[in-house]
C-alpha cells in the first residue's frame, strides 16, 4: 500500500537579504505516513519542525524557500503545486492546527461564521444543512450547546474551547491530513488531556493521519504510532514509538528521554550539555556531537547517514554500526 504522505530528503533553507547567509532549517528530512496513521516530530526548539510542516502545506515565509527533495501526497507531488492549487488542497485535502488559537481565530466573527467558511468552499454545503454541519462539528470536538455557542466570538470562550474551535475548522473540509503543530502548549494539563482523547476520537471516527509536533514525548507515547526524532534540521532517529521508548540508539533520543520525569523514580533528570547549534554555522561531521556524551573522533569528521535497526527503525549515528557489531559476536559465540 502506498503512503499517504511521503517526504523525501526535503530542503528548505532561509536565505538573508542579499542572500549572504543561509539557514539549513530543514536538511535531507524523509518519512512517510500511511492514512489513519499518527507521527510525532518531537526534538529542542529551532530544530526544524514548524519549517518541515509549513513545507509541506506551502505556507513557508518570504524568507525560506524549499532547494531539493520531494513532498508527495495522495500520489501527488506538491512541491511543484502553483500557490492557486495549493489553495485548493488546504483545507480540503492537508489542515493545520496552530500552538495559539487566537492566531487562527478572528476576533471579529462569529464561531459560525469560521467553522462554516471551509465546509461552504470546500464542500459546497449551504444553508440549513451548513448549519447543521457546524453544530455537528462543534459537538464532534465535545463543545457543549453547540447551537449557542456557534453564535459567540473567541474572545467570549476559554483557552480549551478555541482550541476545539480550531479543531473543528480543521475538520470542516473533510481533511485526510491534520498537522498539529504544538495545539496543547497553552493549555493546563486537565484540559490538554480531554483535547487529546478528542483528537483521538475524531481520528478513529475519520481515518485522518496526523502530523504531531511537540516537546511532550509524554503526549507521543500517548498519541503516536510512529517517532521522528529532529536535530538541526535532520531526522535522526525514527521508528515505532514502543521501540524508541524501550531501546533508543541515537544518544540525543536518549538524552530526551532521560530528561522526561518518571513517576515513582526518585534519580535525577538528565540535562542535555550545551545548547542546539546554530544552523547557519553547523558543525562539521554530526552535528550532535559536541553535546555528544559517546562522541568519537569520527563524529567530528563524517556526518553518518541513516544506520537501518530494522526495516522500520533507522538512526543516524556510528555508534550504531558498533552496536549490530556486537550483537552479532554475542549472537556467533
Amino acid at each position: 500500500m502506498e503512503p499517504l504522505l511521503r517526504v523525501s530528503e526535503l530542503q528548505t533553507h532561509y536565505f538573508s537579504f542579499g542572500g549572504t547567509r543561509v539557514v539549513k532549517a530543514v536538511d535531507g528530512v524523509s518519512f512517510t505516513l500511511n492514512e489513519g496513521q499518527t507521527i510525532g516530530l518531537v526534538g529542542e526548539s529551532g530544530c526544524g519542525k514548524t519549517t518541515t510542516c509549513l513545507s509541506i502545506v506551502g505556507l513557508l515565509p518570504s524568507a525560506a524557500r524549499i532547494v531539493g527533495g520531494s513532498v508527495e501526497f495522495a500520489g501527488e507531488e506538491l512541491t511543484d503545486k502553483r500557490p492557486r492549487e495549493m489553495r485548493r488542497i488546504r483545507g480540503r485535502q492537508i489542515a493545520m492546527i496552530l500552538q495559539d488559537p487566537m492566531a487562527s481565530l478572528n476576533p471579529l466573527f462569529s464561531i459560525y461564521t469560521q467553522v462554516a467558511e471551509p465546509a461552504y468552499y470546500h464542500q459546497a454545503i449551504r444553508g440549513r444543512p451548513l448549519r447543521r454541519r457546524v453544530e455537528e462539528l462543534l459537538r464532534s470536538v465535545r463543545i457543549p450547546s453547540p447551537a449557542t455557542r456557534m453564535r459567540e466570538y473567541p474572545h467570549q470562550m476559554s483557552g480549551g474551547m478555541r482550541q476545539r474551535v480550531v479543531g473543528a475548522i480543521a475538520m470542516a473540509g473533510g481533511p485526510k491530513l491534520i498537522i498539529a503543530d504544538e495545539p496543547t502548549t497553552n493549555l493546563d494539563v486537565t484540559i490538554q488531556a480531554q483535547y487529546l482523547e478528542v483528537l483521538k476520537d475524531i481520528q478513529q471516527e475519520s481515518g485522518v493521519a496526523l502530523i504531531f509536533v511537540t516537546h511532550n514525548l509524554g503526549i507521543v507515547a500517548k498519541m503516536c504510532d510512529k517517532m521522528a526524532v529532529m536535530y538541526a534540521g535532520q531526522i535522526v532517529e525514527q521508528g515505532p514509538v514502543r521501540d524508541l521508548f524501550r531501546v533508543a540508539k541515537h544518544p540525543y533520543t536518549q538524552a530526551l528521554l532521560g530528561s522526561m520525569p518518571k513517576l515513582g523514580s526518585k534519580e535525577p533528570l538528565f540535562a542535555i550539555p550545551g545548547q542546539p547549534p546554530n544552523l547557519a554555522y553547523l558543525p562539521t561531521g554530526c552535528a550532535f556531537h559536541p553535546r555528544c556524551p559517546h562522541a568519537m573522533p569520527r563524529c567530528a569528521t563524517q556526518e553518518p547517514g541513516d544506520r537501518r535497526i530494522t526495516p522500520n527503525w533507522a538512526a543516524k549515528c556510528w555508534l550504531v554500526d558498533q552496536q549490530i557489531k556486537e550483537q552479532y559476536a554475542s549472537a556467533v559465540a
